[in-house]
This record gives C-alpha cells, sequence and structure tokens, in this order.
C-alpha cells in the first residue's frame, strides 16, 4: 500500500498547462536533437511516488528517460522530437499536478500591495464620512444625524480593522520592548477617538467624531505608503546578482553522455560544456578549447581575456568566442559570484542602520505627546470632574499634534525630487539616496563605462595607409569582438575590400587569404612569425606572417566627465578613481581628467574595503559606477549612482541612475538633493512651529476633535506646498558653488 495517495495539496494554486511551444522554449538541447525539462512535482513523497512517475512519463512517446529528484521534487526527462511530449497533462492524469521549473519566478511585493489596499480603504471611509458630515453640519434633524452617525460608525471600523493594524501592530512591538515610537501615539489616538465616539452615538450624542479617526489613517498611510515604495526599489540588487548565475550547467559524464543539472548541484570535479554566450555556473578551470571572457564582473577591465587550456575562469563571467569545457573546482555557494553576493548583503545591511531624520525626531516626538494627553485629561479632570470632556480634549491633543505633517515632511519631499530628477534624466532608485546625498563630502568614481564610454577607439588610424586600413576593417566586420568592432567603423571611406576564405580563431584573431595573400588581424603571438620578438605590441595586422600595422586603441572619455569633475571640485569634494583596469590606462584617464588620486587593478572586494577605509574616517562617500565589479562597492557606499547603460545588477545596486550620457547628472542630481534636504528641514521647522502653536489651544480646551483632524490637514496641505517649491523651474538652473571654502552651496542661477 502507498504510503501517500497522490492528489492535489490542499491549497495548491492550480496552474494552467503550458502549451508544447513553451515547454520547449523551457527545454535544453543536450545533444543530436535530444532535450532535457525539468518539471516541479510538489506532491511526490515516497519511492511508490517516484515509481508512479517515472513508469507514466516513460510511456509516452518521444521520451527516453525520467528520473526524479525526490529530495528537490522535480524530474528532468530526457526526449526527442519536433514537439514537447504533453508531460504536464500526464503527472496532472497520475494526480501529481506539476509546472515547469522555469515557471518559478518571484511575485509582487506583498508589503507593498497591503499598504496599497489598506490606503484605499482608509481613503473610501474617511471621504464617505466627511460626505455624511457635511449633512450633519448642516442641520440635520436628531433621527438623520444618529443615522449617519452609525453609517459612519460602520465605515470607521471597516477602515480601523483593515487599515489601522499597519500602526497598532508596530505600536504594539514597541510597546512590548518596553518603548515607544510614533505609532504609539497614532494608534491611541485612533482608537480614543473612534470609542469615544461609538459611546456618544450609543447614547444619541450630538456629536461624533469618526471622522477624525479615519482621516488620521488616511494621511498617515500616504506618507507610510510612499516611503515603502522608495525603499522596496534598494532591496532587489541581491536578488539580481542571484539571478545572474545560470540555472543550471551541462554535465559531461565519464560515459560521454550529457546531463542538464541545477546549477546547486554541481561539485568540484565535474567537466561542464560551454557554448559562445554562456556565463561561467562556478569557478572552474578550462580542460578544452579556447575562447575571450569579459571578465568586467571580476576585473572592471574592458578589454576581454583570453583563455586556453589550463586558464582558471570564475563564476558569472561571460564567454564571448568559443565552445569551452571546464573542470568546477568548486560549488555555487563557493564561487566568486556567490561571494560577491554575500559582500552585497553585508553591505546593504549596514546601509540600512541609517537613520533618518524622522527616526531621530519621533524619539522626542512621542514621550512629549504623551505626557501632554496625560497631564491634559489630568488636569481638565481635576478642574471639572468630567471624564467625558476631559478625555475629549485630551485626545483634541492627540489629533492635533499627530505626526501627519511629520511622516511627511520627508517622504513628499523625497518624490517631488524624484519628479525634478526625472525631468532631468535621473531616475531616483532609493528615497533616502536624495538625503544621503546631500550629505557627502567625497565622489569616488569607476572607470570603464563610467568616466568613459567603455568603447574602445582607434586612436593611430591617420597614420595608418588607407589601403591596409580598409583590409583590416573588412576582416574586423566578421567578429564580434569589441576591439574588431572599433576597428570596422573606422575605415576612411574607400573601395569595400571583402576578403575571401575569412576564418576565426577564438581568443586569437581573424585570418584572411586576399590576393594570394594571408593576413592576420589579432594578437601579436598569433599573428607575428617572430612573436617572441614582437611582446607588448598588442592588436596588430599582419601579411604572410610579417608586420603591417600596429593599432593603438583607448577608451572614449563619457561626454560632460570633464566639466563635471571640474564643478565638484569646486564644490570642494575630494575626487577619487578607482578600477580594476590595468594602470596605464587608468593613469591616462585621471591625467586627462585631473583627477590626482586613483588606484588600479582593483578586485571588488578590494574595492568595497577602500570604501569602508573611507567611512571609517569619517567620509560620506558617492560611489559612481556601472560594472558588475562595482556591484559591492555601490552597496558599500554611503550613496551610489550608475549611468543607465550599466549592467543590470549594477542599475539595481545604485539608489540613482542617469539615463544621458553626459555625467553633469552627478553634479545636478547633487545640488537637487541639496536643495531637497533643505526643504525637508524646513518641513520639519512648519512641523514643529505648528504644534507649538496648536497644543496650547488643545490643552486650553478650545478644539474638538473634529476641529484637531482639519487642522492636522492643514499642517500636512502646508508641508506638501513646501515640498512642492522644489518643482519650481521657468528659465532657472541649479548649479553648485564653493563659498568660503564651505562644500557643496547652492546657488540658482540665471541659464
Amino acid at each position: 500500500m502507498s504510503c501517500c495517495a497522490p492528489g492535489a495539496e490542499i491549497g495548491a494554486e492550480v496552474r494552467e498547462s503550458p502549451s508544447a511551444s513553451e515547454t520547449l522554449l523551457a527545454s535544453h538541447s543536450l545533444s543530436d536533437g535530444l532535450y532535457q525539462t525539468d518539471i516541479s512535482v510538489p506532491g511526490v513523497r515516497c519511492a511508490n511516488c517516484i515509481r508512479a512517475i517515472e513508469d507514466g512519463l516513460s510511456r509516452l512517446p518521444g521520451v527516453e528517460k525520467a528520473r526524479v529528484n525526490l529530495s528537490s521534487r522535480r524530474v528532468s526527462v530526457k526526449w526527442r522530437g519536433e514537439q514537447a511530449p504533453p508531460m504536464i497533462e500526464t503527472l496532472s492524469s497520475l494526480g501529481y499536478p506539476a509546472h515547469l521549473s522555469e515557471a518559478d519566478a518571484g511575485t509582487a511585493d506583498p508589503e507593498l500591495s497591503r499598504l496599497i489596499r489598506a490606503l484605499s480603504v482608509a481613503g473610501f471611509s474617511a471621504m464617505n464620512i466627511m460626505l455624511l458630515s457635511v449633512s450633519i453640519w448642516s442641520g440635520a434633524d436628531a433621527e438623520t444625524r444618529q443615522a449617519f452617525h452609525w453609517i459612519s460608525a460602520a465605515l470607521a471600523a471597516i477602515a480601523l480593522l483593515y487599515s489601522g493594524p499597519v500602526f497598532f501592530r508596530s505600536a504594539w512591538a514597541a510597546l512590548r520592548r518596553g518603548r515607544t515610537n510614533m505609532d504609539v501615539p497614532i494608534s491611541i489616538g485612533i482608537c480614543l477617538a473612534f470609542g469615544l465616539s461609538l459611546y456618544d452615538t450609543i447614547h444619541s450624542g450630538e456629536h461624533a467624531y469618526f471622522d477624525a479617526a479615519t482621516s488620521l489613517i488616511f494621511f498617515l498611510l500616504i506618507g507610510r505608503t510612499l516611503d515603502y515604495a522608495m525603499r522596496e526599489r534598494a532591496r532587489v540588487a541581491v536578488r539580481g546578482l542571484m539571478r545572474l548565475s545560470p540555472r543550471g550547467a551541462m554535465i559531461v559524464r565519464n560515459d560521454g553522455s550529457r546531463d542538464y543539472v541545477p546549477v546547486s548541484e554541481v561539485e568540484p570535479g565535474m567537466r561542464i560544456d560551454l557554448a559562445a554566450g554562456d556565463r561561467i555556473p562556478v569557478d572552474g578551470r578550462v580542460e578544452e578549447g579556447a575562447s575571450d571572457m569579459d571578465c568586467a564582473i571580476a576585473t572592471g577591465e574592458s578589454v576581454p581575456q583570453h583563455v586556453g587550456p589550463g586558464s582558471m575562469v570564475t563564476a558569472g563571467t561571460l564567454n564571448l568566442a568559443g565552445p569551452l569545457r571546464i573542470v568546477a573546482t568548486a560549488t555555487a555557494e563557493n564561487s566568486f559570484l556567490a561571494e560577491m553576493v554575500r559582500m552585497m548583503e553585508a553591505a546593504e545591511g549596514g546601509r540600512a542602520r541609517y537613520r533618518r531624520l524622522a527616526d531621530r525626531a519621533a524619539q522626542l516626538y512621542s514621550p512629549v505627546v504623551h505626557t501632554a494627553a496625560v497631564m491634559t485629561f489630568l488636569g481638565w479632570m481635576m478642574a471639572t470632574g468630567d471624564w467625558h470632556r476631559a478625555i475629549g480634549i485630551a485626545i483634541a491633543v492627540l489629533i492635533i499634534t499627530c505626526p501627519c505633517a511629520l511622516g511627511l515632511a520627508v517622504p513628499i519631499v523625497q518624490v517631488v525630487a524624484a519628479r525634478r530628477l526625472f525631468e532631468n534624466g535621473i531616475m531616483l532608485k532609493d528615497g533616502s539616496g536624495i538625503e544621503r546625498l546631500a550629505e557627502i563630502d567625497a565622489v569616488v568614481f569607476d572607470k570603464t563605462g563610467t568616466l568613459t564610454l567603455g568603447r574602445p577607439r582607434l586612436m593611430n588610424g591617420s597614420s595608418i595607409d588607407p589601403e591596409t586600413l580598409e583590409i583590416a576593417a573588412s576582416m574586423a566586420r566578421h567578429s564580434r569582438h569589441p576591439v574588431a568592432a572599433a576597428l570596422s567603423v573606422a575605415s576612411t571611406g574607400g573601395p569595400d575590400i571583402s576578403p575571401s576564405d575569412i576564418t576565426e580563431t577564438p581568443g586569437f584573431g581573424v585570418e584572411a587569404r586576399f590576393n594570394g595573400r594571408t593576413y592576420r588581424l589579432g594578437r601579436a603571438e598569433w599573428a607575428l612569425a617572430d612573436a617572441p620578438a614582437q611582446q607588448g605590441l598588442g592588436t596588430v595586422l599582419s601579411c604572410d606572417g610579417r608586420l603591417t600595422a600596429r593599432f593603438d586603441f583607448e577608451d572614449e572619455v563619457r561626454p560632460g566627465a570633464a566639466r563635471a569633475v571640474k564643478e565638484l571640485q569646486a564644490a570642494n569634494l575630494q575626487l577619487k578613481m578607482i578600477s580594476g583596469d590595468r594602470e596605464p590606462a587608468v593613469s591616462a584617464i585621471a591625467r586627462h581628467l585631473g583627477i590626482l588620486d586613483y588606484a588600479a587593478g582593483l578586485l571588488p572586494g578590494e574595492k568595497m574595503d577602500r570604501l569602508k577605509i573611507l567611512a571609517t574616517n569619517g567620509q560620506r562617500v558617492l560611489m559612481v559606477g556601472d560594472g558588475l565589479n562595482d556591484v559591492p562597492a555601490l552597496a558599500a557606499a554611503h550613496v551610489s549612482m550608475a549611468p543607465a547603460n550599466a549592467t543590470d545588477i549594477g542599475r539595481r545596486s545604485a539608489d540613482f541612475v542617469f539615463l544621458h550620457q553626459d555625467l553633469g547628472a552627478v553634479p545636478m542630481a547633487l545640488a537637487v538633493a541639496r536643495k531637497a534636504g533643505l526643504l525637508v528641514r524646513q518641513n520639519f521647522t512648519l512641523a514643529v512651529l505648528y504644534n507649538v502653536i496648536a497644543l496650547p489651544v488643545a490643552i486650553a480646551g478650545h478644539v474638538t476633535p473634529l476641529i484637531a483632524a482639519l487642522a492636522m490637514s492643514l499642517s500636512s496641505v502646508i508641508v506638501v506646498a513646501n515640498a512642492l517649491r522644489l518643482r519650481e523651474r521657468g528659465n532657472r538652473r541649479w548649479m553648485i558653488a564653493s563659498s568660503n571654502g564651505k562644500p557643496g552651496q547652492i546657488l540658482a542661477a540665471a541659464e
């Protein structure tokens, strides 16, 4: 008897069966028309399940082998044919609901969705209660007023039960640990206003303040949702870096058979086949083949690195040219890419401890408000003995001093600043980046792809014979190597020469037969007959083994780089450059741009260590980088920026992404950030000033909870209006200047 009955698990998600074409796209080609499809089967639990699944799939036409992995609850099916067999349908008919492993994708953020739903419910309730209140204020009779109060009570209860827990849970967690936060007085004010209003409704009282409770929830949730949405954008970087690793690897067994296995199952000593365009799944050593590798993830060097038998390769690097067979030297969790993920997680964790202005203000806010409300209640009880009036005034104190303006002070400025930056081609990824950017005193640039465009450019084309240059350019058009791409567009416009019998040797260059001669374009040690005597020549063109031309390349400087460097230096900011590229290339760019402090040949961990040293010395650094090798440094910096042409994970890691090629986006963003910082401080001043004026009036008993809610809303409107000043444009632009030796003064200047 089976130890478990097949069938769908209770609560299991119902998935639509994929089409044959979808299954084919999710399958891996092994060799000779053989495919492998990996299917997730959550219901497999025992040996009987394995036997039923393997027997059922093996009977399908075209299926050669089916193997179930019990620990991962996954079945690998090898099959032949033009169309994929109905594997998902067969498993379902056997009682084992399944889906393609490739379908396991990330879902939307549940916390942000919850906040948006809570905001919607609170807004709906507050809007309708306000409409009912208008009728009551207009002089409705007693019966109509009572009916409207009960309807308002029902709407407020919905908002309290559905939207209120956003604050209640936070307040309870703080109280359980013997401390307070901004959500404690908010929760007390909401509950007391609802409770007193419900009491008055039950006893047919003239006034009820359900609108105060729901409006309070609604306005606070606006700030909470905006703040969370901004910060969540910064949390996807680590997940993006993890997805950079291939899901699996093509393993070559000792008997010559090939299997596509998950990368987590790759062990040291396994042989892996890689095609051109594949990323290395784990660290390894090349056993067969030769190719060029894009090693930007490891070194940031713009020039591809040649590898051959015996060369070591690292996980995440890209195989550019030819097929390779490597021998794994580490598991996935011990590879270079996994180490980068761990470094980035550590750096993100350190940055997450950054304390915002609103958090620091909350430490003073909560005790003051609690004390004021309690003292107000006790004072009015002693003076009048009327508990109803005393608690009503205490509620008004809690509501009128509610931190709506304080809660909106930071996120509303961040939203307006994000719009201002977007209008200038700069995307804000993390809202707190605005605040952190305004505090920097140093800027660290990566070289390749940041200060430069990462595109090689031929420098000595004018000194090369035009016919020779045409031959080289024609040969280069048959290769996708970055250097060949730069050479292919460098011809002088003469007649197009089409060499015949062109062949490319991966990792070395291109060979062609033309006019009875053999031309080679590529590495000097491969192209020249006397290669040992010609070391260090770089890329050359040879004719029958003799040197014909030598080509010098340099990386093109990014537009606006020189101007941006001068503006930042004028703002008394320290400028540094760190790169994984070679020292000659780094020093040349540093001299060209006037950056005196630079370092070359740095690995990703070494870049991050440099930034940690600067932070230890008290410096707040803006890191501007683009490559995969910059990711840990971008995460470790006080704040970070990346160009739009950066790697996907580089963009995800940065707080800011500038869409245009011009590096002037860096001083522009800094100017907006400092203006935003000024507005945030003004908003805090306005919020405090409002409380200083409103609190004594409420304590004196001249404010009802309803008026307190309106006053609280007015303070929020004032804060929003002040934040909108950041969008003032006209014919003005924000510039950075140095004044009296103080860094980063922001001036408004006419264009």
